[in-house]
């Protein structure tokens, strides 16, 4: 199964903060350094790192060499982008002694993907093959209506959620991926009970799977039949930036190549612990290989 991740390309400027700058407040920052990311380049790093067989679709500016220079690294194939005469798309990250962030993103290329573009993407891919989209791009309700058209199966991380999504047919989507606050809001809930949120969902999409991340409280898989909860790998959390990320690009990747949920959402959630070890976005992205290493290490103790 070839994956095709149709996807945000940002330029990250990061910085380290002791405490996050509120209204009216001038704070100096501890440190600064610039990182590629973006949801949609952060997930194709972590689906090719976990192996699965990943290009990626999107639009960058003509400062966007160094995004597809960092996605050609990782093993993700990049013939499918688009430079345009925009600047590529950048966040504004504040990460505070916690190693918990606050992200402002500006759209730039990002914003300019057609539907002619989504079309000519799609001709490459076949029934049976898997289209991941986030909330980044321009025109993600037409890409996710195409793609099932065409046969493909559709995962969408709703992130940033906006009223936007409202306006999508969501029920044509096969997996979501997104955590509670996104939960909540497609579930039209104010409860805080995971469980009770994935129940909200499974009744709105009941063709549709569900992993609802929570954070360093673990994981849910959710489909018709069945519910289960994954415990996360505990760490030293130092940047908690490109976490879902990472977890997105494993379980992805895991369920392309035929894995079961329950073996897709422990390698995602062990990846994901490693991840918010290091700094940065899809700098701390683990390979397949030290997961491997390290879920060794888990069961052998």
């Amino acid at each position: 199964m070839k994956v095709l991740n149709l996807g945000s390309l940002n330029i990250d400027k990061t910085y380290t903060v002791d405490h996050f700058a509120e209204a009216g407040e001038t704070i100096q920052a501890i440190a600064y350094e610039e990182f590629c990311g973006g949801k949609g380049l952060n997930q194709s790093i972590a689906l090719a790192k976990a192996g699965a067989d990943v290009f990626h679709a999107g639009c960058v500016g003509q400062d966007g060499d160094v995004l597809l220079e960092t996605l050609e690294k990782a093993g993700v194939k990049t013939e499918l982008i688009r430079k345009n005469q925009e600047l590529s798309g950048h966040a504004v990250i504040q990460v505070n002694r916690d190693g918990q962030n606050k992200i402002m993103i500006f759209g730039g290329a990002n914003s300019y993907v057609t539907p002619e573009y989504i079309d000519q993407v799609l001709n490459h891919f076949n029934r049976g093959d898997m289209l991941l989209l986030q909330n980044e791009i321009s025109n993600v309700s037409y890409a996710l209506e195409q793609a099932k058209e065409r046969g493909l199966t559709v995962a969408f991380n709703p992130s940033p959620i906006s009223g936007s999504i409202g306006h999508y047919n969501l029920r044509r989507t096969d997996y979501f991926i997104l955590n509670e606050v996104e939960g909540r809001k497609l579930a039209d809930t104010h409860t805080e009970d995971a469980e009770e949120i994935l129940l909200e969902l499974r009744i709105k999409y009941p063709e549709s799977v569900f992993v609802l991340t929570l954070g360093d409280k673990g994981s849910y898989y959710a489909d018709a039949s069945v519910m289960f909860y994954q415990e996360i790998f505990r760490t030293d959390v130092i940047d908690t930036t490109g976490a879902g990320d990472t977890f997105t690009g494993y379980f992805l990747a895991g369920i392309a190549r035929g894995t079961s949920p329950q073996e897709a959402m422990k390698y995602a959630s062990l990846a994901s612990s490693l991840s918010v070890s290091r700094h940065g976005a899809s700098p701390s992205i683990p390979d397949h290989s030290e997961v491997c290493r390290k879920m060794a290490k888990q069961i052998a103790h």
